[in-house]
């Protein structure tokens, strides 16, 4: 089985990435982001807690997202892999997560790291909430506070995986495909 990260701050386009990568190589994707969505929706318990925390710009707690990854782990079948998609954040979650797959032997194949620069991430992310509707991109200091909690707590996973010789990092200033083709270069060597 194999386990790719999509990494990359908030708007760098992961999630339009992910669609065609899962496609192309049998992986089944996890957007954390995405799962917590569908908890705000469903109204559930951990919902309302997520979307007070995601309001606010602040993220869910880790016993949380991880439950959820590893019970997606168990759950699906048939598939050559996943890719994970906001998740882990932390250099603490990175650690949980090799502890998760170490369970089973597994190992996190490669690390996808899709990079812009933060006015790029601001112009996304505002195109995204008006088109999606999504109101946890709409402030302009909820913006602000993602980036921040980006590079304070995301980033230091750049040197994590990088002394782990898993990061693979691509340019992800140009059009949708010229980005797609860079990632299926990268995915096409594991």
């Amino acid at each position: 089985m194999k386990y790719f990260i999509l990494f990359g701050p908030p708007g760098a386009g992961k999630g339009t990435q992910a669609s065609s990568m899962v496609e192309k190589y049998n992986l089944h994707h996890i957007s954390t982001g995405e799962l917590l969505r569908k908890e705000i929706a469903a109204g559930s318990e951990l919902g309302l807690k997520a979307k007070s925390l995601i309001d606010a710009g602040s993220l869910v707690p880790d016993e949380i997202v991880e439950g959820m990854i590893e019970s997606e782990f168990r759950s699906v079948k048939n598939v050559a892999g996943f890719l994970l998609d906001g998740f882990p954040r932390t250099t603490a979650q990175a650690e949980a997560l090799d502890k998760m797959l170490a369970k089973t032997g597994e190992e996190v194949t490669a690390v996808v790291s899709i990079m812009i620069p933060d006015e790029m991430i601001k112009e996304r992310i505002r195109h995204r909430a008006s088109i999606e509707g999504r109101a946890d991109d709409a402030k302009e200091e909820t913006i602000n506070n993602r980036i921040k909690t980006y590079h304070d707590k995301t980033e230091p996973l750049v040197g994590f995986y990088r002394n782990a010789g898993k990061y693979n990092e691509i340019d992800g200033v140009g059009t949708i495909d010229e980005v797609r083709s860079k990632i299926c270069g990268l995915m096409d060597k594991f």
